[in-house]
């Protein structure tokens, strides 16, 4: 707190006058697709007149022009706001992060302890090998052969037991520090361990914006100070997995969400709300713009620019009339759906470290009855897939994502992207290759007519035989796609047809795109034809 009366005490005068500082943690959190609402409450009490309320714990990163400030309990006056300049926190640590590193710094010292320990027991052997050379060097000293035999039994006498005591001391010190090491070892998988535990505790970046607000009261208050401010550094995207029962057609969409923030501040204790609106987005529809066509002689000469006194000024108005006539691509809009913005309250507050931490939560489960039928695309596949056809009856939407998992019968098949399905909109999914549906395109005949550019007559012909085959034990229904060409030209003339007939044509709106329906049993083979004959005139090239 003197720290913080210090600091305030470099701030301008109008600053001065009776500042009470105050600490805040985020306490709730609206998150969008893309962004996120924040918002920080911090109780206060106040004597009577005129204050400055001082928050100095803001992330440097807040859009402080997105700040709004509400105050109960006392009148509000202006609000300033800053990014440098700012105060010092008082040292606040968490009290996980301060026992965290008490217990590196214990293991670090108990380490060196350790190892100055196994030095000492080092230096004992080596003392012990010193007196071991010594002694063999006494025995071979130039003053041994002068020695009478009485003498020199008792010096020989003299240098073997001292040399057998300072190698067993040179012996037991090495083994004393061998296993000094071996205990060093567990001490130092310890201590990596708590490190490990350290750095799992994501500390939060030192820099802060300020806020500071002006309040008045007659009266001591007792208030409340709500801070709120959008931000870019946080967001949810969705997470499905599909679950489809092959016997009942029952479809179990359970819903989750994956959360993310960087906003250089640990979340802890936060109320959460996730939302499907999408602020940083388009947020006003499109501008159509005049359309102004022309027909042009494309054997006429382009016409020569004409000289011009001051070129560049004559360059500059051909800019400005060939941009009036050239007018700008339409704003292409992000389709609405009825519904589309959906909010989900959690009901425990969450915890998000800043940076680190992707939080995961559930948001229930939708059910659904799907129908399902094998779906054969011989052009492109070599066996069917699995679809199931399903309504979105819930009264909310299913939010594009690119972490979809599927599952048929519980096991799993696949990951990939979901597109948006909205309230009662229709959808088609697929749960996997059916191996024993086996597909076969062959190519039976190609004939062409004369093939210079300036035949007289030219034609192509083709002819496709399709191959369904059923190696499963099970009957099937089956929808199988395949295409022929189609023509918006008269001089193209395409003439095709198809055994047994097409159950239907154009699909989905892509002409030329056939679809034949059936059901097939264990073992049968079902055989499609399709010919298609394409003439045109002479002088004409086909592409």
């Amino acid at each position: 707190m003197h720290r913080l009366a210090f600091a305030f005490a470099l701030l301008p005068t109008a600053v001065l006058a009776e500042d009470i500082p105050l600490v805040s943690d985020v306490t709730g959190v609206t998150l969008y697709p893309d962004g996120a609402t924040v918002t920080r409450e911090v109780p206060f009490t106040a004597p009577a007149g005129a204050h400055q309320l001082v928050l100095t714990d803001l992330p440097q990163s807040t859009p402080l022009a997105s700040v709004r400030v509400a105050v109960e309990g006392a009148q509000m006056g202006s609000v300033s706001t800053r990014n440098d300049f700012v105060p010092p926190r008082t040292e606040e640590t968490t009290a996980a992060f301060e026992a965290a590193e008490a217990e590196v710094e214990r293991l670090e010292e108990e380490l060196r302890d350790r190892q100055a320990a196994i030095e000492a027991i080092r230096l004992e052997a080596k003392a012990a090998q010193a007196r071991v050379d010594f002694l063999d060097a006494l025995g071979k000293g130039d003053g041994v052969a002068a020695l009478d035999v009485e003498k020199l039994q008792s010096l020989s006498a003299m240098i073997g037991s001292e040399t057998l005591s300072a190698l067993q001391a040179a012996h037991a010190a090495k083994r004393r520090a061998e296993a000094a090491a071996r205990d060093l070892t567990d001490l130092q998988d310890e201590l990596k361990r708590a490190r490990q535990a350290l750095a799992a505790l994501v500390p939060e970046r030192e820099d802060r914006a300020m806020l500071a607000v002006s309040v008045r009261s007659d009266a001591p208050a007792e208030g409340m100070l709500t801070v709120t401010y959008n931000i870019y550094q946080a967001g949810w995207q969705p997470v499905y997995d599909l679950r489809l029962a092959r016997d009942t057609g029952a479809l179990d969409i359970e819903r989750g969400a994956l959360i993310y923030q960087d906003t250089g501040e640990n979340w802890a204790d936060v109320a959460l709300t996730l939302s499907t609106a999408r602020p940083t987005e388009q947020t006003e529809p499109g501008e159509v713009w005049p359309w102004l066509r022309r027909i042009i002689d494309p054997e006429a000469p382009m016409p020569k620019p004409l000289v011009r006194a001051q070129p560049e000024a004559g360059y500059a108005a051909d800019a400005a009339m060939e941009e009036a006539m050239v007018m700008p691509e339409p704003i292409q809009a992000t389709a609405q759906f009825d519904g589309l913005s959906v909010t989900y309250s959690y009901p425990d507050p969450v915890a998000v470290a800043s940076g680190a931490d992707n939080l995961r939560i559930t948001l229930g489960t939708l059910e659904a009855e799907a129908e399902m039928v094998a779906q054969a695309v011989p052009l492109t596949d070599t066996s069917a897939y699995l679809m199931a056809e399903f309504t979105n009856e819930a009264e909310e939407v299913i939010l594009p994502t690119h972490e979809a998992s599927f599952y048929l019968d519980g096991r799993f098949v696949g990951k990939r992207p979901l597109d948006l399905i909205p309230a009662g909109g229709e959808a088609e999914l697929s749960f996997g290759p059916i191996e024993g549906l086996q597909l076969e395109r062959t190519v039976l005949g190609r004939n062409e007519g004369d093939r210079g550019v300036l035949s007289r007559s030219t034609e192509l012909t083709e002819e496709v035989r399709i191959d369904v085959e059923n190696l499963t034990g099970e009957t099937w229904e089956m929808r199988v796609l395949d295409r022929v060409p189609y023509s918006e030209q008269e001089d193209l003339e395409i003439n095709w047809n198809a055994a047994p007939h097409a159950s239907e044509m154009d699909v989905d709106g892509k002409r030329g795109v056939l679809a034949w329906e059936f059901d097939i049993a264990p073992g049968d083979t079902q055989e499609i034809k399709l010919t298609h004959t394409l003439k045109w005139p002479e002088g004409m090239m086909l592409q």
